[in-house]
């Protein structure tokens, strides 16, 4: 039935944390998510705090690397491969890891932002990380620390006292607080982000939700919509979602060999005997 769906066309992919977990990036709350050792950062902490601020830059000095290293997986070429098909209306993820748009998908919305970029609070200007990496090597000549753990977010798991001699930089233009141009946690997303993905969600033949356990607000709302629409809504996770209620469809399986199928099935179907 999902390749039925699929091949119907309109498709609009909702993808969270599990679409990465293959790509060796671990997701909050499967069972890579289980392993976590620590809370992640919320916008509240960030903003009011300088020990929380060298805390989240030191940890994530180091765990943007591991995430800029990654690379895309299965999964990740098999949306890319249903874009070019031209049966995918829109893609939104929640992911920060910008690996869909390495595997050659166009036009995603990133829902709660991405890494690679910085942004300053004080004059809202955005940059790219490499820069603010370089900027961080040269403030902390001969820092180094051992990482415990690489969490979801880019941020790594660090002892405290390889935190404390760690020097946070500020804007280059106002001398403004920097953060990663993404959405925190107990942050709002931009009320046009989240429009454009209502209107996405209105147009869809299929909501196709991929590796996300919905259990934040922030994507399940968009589910929870499509329903009330009638959309058809399809899930493919490992584990259990609060989406599943409303799927017409769902699937408890990994996500890298199942896309691949699922591709594989449609190019065969419309292949002439």
């Amino acid at each position: 039935m999902l390749a039925d769906l699929v091949a119907d066309g309109d498709v609009v992919i909702l993808s969270g944390a599990g679409l990465s977990t293959e790509s060796g990036i671990p997701d909050y709350r499967g069972e890579t998510g289980r392993k976590r050792r620590a809370e992640p950062m919320t916008y509240q902490a960030f903003a009011g705090s300088a020990a929380a601020r060298q805390r989240y830059w030191a940890r994530s000095h180091l765990g943007w690397r591991h995430i800029a290293r990654a690379a895309p997986n299965d999964g990740h070429r098999a949306v890319a491969g249903l874009q070019e098909r031209g049966l995918v209306a829109g893609i939104i993820t929640q992911n920060v890891d910008g690996l869909q748009q390495a595997a050659g998908a166009h036009d995603v919305i990133e829902l709660h932002g991405s890494l690679d970029r910085v942004m300053c609070l004080g004059c809202g200007r955005r940059t790219p990380r490499q820069a603010l990496d370089r900027r961080l090597r040269a403030a902390n000549p001969g820092w180094s620390a051992e990482v415990g753990a690489i969490n979801p977010d880019g941020d790594a798991v660090l002892a405290d006292d390889q935190i404390d001699s760690f020097q946070v930089v500020d804007c280059t233009d106002c001398g403004g607080l920097l953060k990663p141009d993404v959405i925190f946690f107990g942050e709002n997303v931009p009320r046009p982000r989240v429009e454009e993905c209502f209107t996405l969600t209105e147009r869809a033949g299929t909501l196709l939700v991929l590796g996300s356990s919905l259990t934040v607000l922030s994507g399940y709302r968009f589910v929870r919509h499509a329903a009330k629409l009638g959309v058809a809504v399809a899930i493919v996770n490992q584990g259990v979602t609060r989406g599943h209620d409303h799927a017409l469809v769902a699937l408890d399986a990994p996500l890298g060999p199942t896309l691949t199928a699922l591709l594989a099935s449609l190019d065969g179907a419309s292949t002439p005997r």
